[in-house]
């Protein structure tokens, strides 16, 4: 994970109150200036795009800027159960550790408890699992995984396909995944979201937009070395219009 590249990066010359003033006038009038939208929100930080919300309600408080969210942790609670939604629950709190540090007491650690809740026992203790894969950095996973397969002579990945099922089995694999290479996984998130009938836009949004002060440049040449075709090519051909331009201009 070293030697990951954003695409977007802090905008040097960040002046919140400009920046807000030319969404207001792109936003009133005849039309909407969507092209001045998109070239701010799309060539600011995270942290940059809070600030310019926060400054906007502020000083204009429209009806429009505010979002009603229902309680998504009820909302699941209420519609799953069992192991799943104790996943899920976890990942909603977010509790993962985001740094890149490594401890290989830890790593043995966990991997002797994902053992000993696996394979060395009668039946599998998910709660383990679930902790484990819910709160350690990618880093620190990649490190466990791989003192798990000296350990235990098999991929955790094997593990999990003969120790778990359904739903919570997909979850495990899925998260597994992603810890082991983050930008093959997204690459091929987005491949998918492209494929078929209609394009899933709201996981373009999420991926392109969330990775793009992270890793979102590896992601993009992890695209091309798998699919023959640069991600921007993909987007330029299945996607269309403003949305197309947005997620353009946040590749770069």
């Amino acid at each position: 994970m070293g030697n990951v590249q954003p695409t977007i990066v802090p905008y040097e010359d960040f002046d919140v109150t400009a920046d807000i003033k030319a969404i207001r006038k792109a936003c009133k009038g005849l039309g909407t200036d969507e092209e001045a939208i998109i070239q701010i929100l799309a060539n600011r930080s995270a942290a940059q795009r809070v600030e310019i919300k926060q400054a906007y309600f502020e000083k204009y408080d429209d009806v429009s800027t505010y979002m009603h969210e229902r309680d998504l942790e009820a909302d699941i609670e209420d519609d799953t159960s069992g192991d799943v939604r104790n996943l899920l629950i976890s990942l909603l709190q977010a509790s993962r550790d985001e740094g890149y540090e490594v401890d290989e007491g830890l790593a043995e650690q966990d991997a002797a408890s994902l053992f000993e809740a696996g394979e060395g026992r009668f039946g599998t203790d998910e709660s383990t699992f679930t902790y484990i894969l819910t709160h350690r950095n990618y880093m620190q996973l990649q490190a466990t995984f791989k003192v798990y397969e000296s350990l235990s002579g098999t991929d955790i990945l094997d593990t999990i396909d003969s120790e778990a099922t359904g739903t919570l089995k997909e979850c495990y694999i899925t998260l597994v995944r992603c810890a082991k290479n983050p930008q093959l996984y997204f690459a091929r998130r987005l491949n998918a979201a492209m494929k078929g009938l209609g394009t899933d836009e709201g996981t373009l949004i999420r991926i392109i937009v969330g990775r793009s002060e992270i890793d979102l440049e590896t992601v993009k040449d992890m695209y091309l070395e798998k699919y023959d075709v640069t991600l921007k090519e993909a987007l330029d051909s299945e996607c269309g219009g403003d949305f197309k331009r947005l997620l353009i201009e946040i590749l770069h």
